[in-house]
Order: C-alpha cells, then structure tokens, then sequence
C-alpha cells in the first residue's frame, strides 16, 4: 500500500540479474517491474550503486541469498521517486543514499529500488550521486565496527588490515578522526595512498610478518579472515578487541582470545540510520572522502564484477545509472 506521492509512473526498469551463479559472465541486464513503495517504504532512482566484495561472492556462490535469480546491491544514491504510507522524513525529489537492509535488502543495481525510509539519508551538500553511491556498506561497515563495537577512543592504537580496500580506506580515516594512532596493512604500491589518508604506520604484510611486527594495540580490523585473523590476536595488548568482518569459523579465534585476555568479535554490517547521518556528517566536515577507483554503467556490470574479482581495487568500484 502506497500514499501514490510519485513523480512519474513507469511500468518496468532496466537491473542487473542472474540465473545461475558462477563468474561474472553469469549477470545480465534485464526488464523487469519497478518496485512500488510499501508501507515504511521510499522508492529511489538509482544514479549510481557501489559494488562490494560480498556482491561478488553473492555473485558466485548465493552465500545467504540462496540460489538465484536475484538482483545484487546495496548501497545507493539517488533521487527519491515515491514514498510510502506512514512516510514522513522523505519527499519525492530529495536526494538520498544509504545500505539497504543486509543481506536480504539486496537490489540496488538497477534503475530503482524500493527499501526502508530509516535506511537513508540525506545526501551530503557537495558531493555527487558516484562517491555517495560507493560509501554506504563500506561507511556503515567501518563506523560499526570501530564505533559502535570497539568503542574507539581518542589515543588508542589501531590496526587495520587491508587499509587501502573499500573497508580498510575508510576506518583508517574514521580511526584517525576519533583520534586514533592508526596502523594499515596494504601492498608496498599503495603505501603512499595509505598514508594520504592519515595513516600514521603503513606495513608491506606481503614482506613483513605483522603479527610480529605489531604491539600494545587497542583495535584490530580484520578484513582478511583465516590465519591471519588468529595471528592477529597477538598484537591486541591485555583487554584489547579483534572485530572481525568474517564471522564464519569464528570458533578457534574466541578460544584462542579468551587464551590471551583479549576479546574478539565477529560482525555483519547492519542498515543504520544513525550510523549514515553519522557518516555523512564525517563527509561534510572534510574528515572522510571515499575513493572511486572506476565506474561503469550499468549495462557493464559483469566488467565490474571482473575488476572486483582480482582483489587489487584501491577503495570502491561504482555502477553509474543516471
């Protein structure tokens, strides 16, 4: 049920689809109806929709989508369409972005997508549709974690592994704006970017053992899973945190932690309407700026998928609808 407040009345829409999953050659561009907005609900015209890592192993393996078909995408920027009953915050015509509701919200690489009124925003003043677009997931992701559960505080020393990706670019500068000394792991290539961005420490963990290397920290980052995430549990001091944004296999990690008297907890990004105000107001005052590696229009998503896939984009990749 819709109050019908709209601006203009379309049947169906252009998005990103997929029978089957596998590579990137799986997506294709399809017709389908355009969303209508529900109760709570705002539908957005999409002008532009960051890809994630996640979309890729969604892409590949249905992880908690299931077996397709399915359209991918979470984050969005864009121009509120329609809105629906019980609606107050928004009005057709405001610029918007925001995550939709992880994982089951998915469907923002398309020409519109509808999603709860409370998972947007407004757009921050002087930024366009392409880098709003490619900061909700990655925004949402870094302020949970460091905010919300590390509870970071102004001193405390902070690592952040793979600080030059779509994540790690962005705690580091959220780290460094709570007033952070901030460690980034990141390839000997993206050291300068890394620093640019108020790095204190940049480390090559392709040359250098950093569990060894790395002490008496406050907040590790962990983006990368595996043996690395046990290894780094050793560089916390007594009473440290590891937030890990893998939570699968976690077993082994928490019984090593409670070994070493730190903590260590594993987390999913969640759609947050206090954390993108947060987040946005971080954009406006000049202390966070996502960086967009590339674009490609919609119709080009399997070439985004196929950059993505190689694992060396520094910061985001967005799709550019309008």
């Amino acid at each position: 049920m819709s109050d019908n407040r709209s601006t203009t009345v379309t049947a169906t829409m252009k998005a990103i689809s997929q029978d089957t999953l596998g590579p990137p050659e799986v997506l294709r561009e399809v017709e389908v109806p355009r969303p209508k907005a529900g109760i709570g609900q705002i539908v957005v015209a999409v002008h532009a929709a960051g890809l994630n890592p996640t979309d890729y192993k969604h892409r590949g393996s249905g992880l908690f989508l299931g077996e397709p078909p399915f359209t991918l995408g979470w984050d969005v920027s864009g121009v509120v369409e329609a809105v629906g009953l019980g609606v107050a915050l928004f009005e057709p015509g405001d610029e918007v972005f925001g995550m939709l509701p992880y994982p089951y919200g998915a469907g923002s690489h398309a020409e519109y997508v509808a999603g709860p009124a409370r998972a947007f925003v407004p757009k921050p003043e002087g930024v366009g549709h392409i880098e709003a677009g490619a900061l909700p997931l990655v925004g949402l992701t870094a302020w949970q974690a460091l905010v919300d559960i590390a509870q970071l505080r102004s001193g405390q020393r902070v690592l952040v592994q793979a600080a030059a990706g779509g994540v790690g670019h962005v705690a580091v500068q959220i780290a460094k704006a709570r007033g952070a000394y901030v460690i980034g792991t990141a390839s000997a290539a993206k050291h300068e970017f890394v620093r640019g961005l108020g790095a204190d420490e940049v480390i090559d963990y392709r040359t250098v053992d950093v569990a060894a290397e790395v002490r008496d920290v406050d907040v590790v980052l962990d983006t990368l899973g595996g043996e690395d995430r046990l290894r780094s549990l050793d560089v916390l001091r007594p009473g440290g945190i590891l937030v890990s944004l893998l939570p699968v296999q976690f077993e082994e990690v928490a019984a090593r932690a409670r070994e070493l008297g730190v903590r260590a907890t594993p987390m999913l990004v969640e759609h947050d309407q206090a954390g993108m105000r947060a987040v946005a107001e971080l954009v406006e005052s000049g202390g966070l700026t996502v960086h967009v590696a590339d674009t490609y229009p919609l119709a080009e998503a399997a070439k985004a998928h196929a950059e993505g896939d190689t694992g060396r984009v520094t910061g985001k990749l967005v799709l550019t609808v309008r």
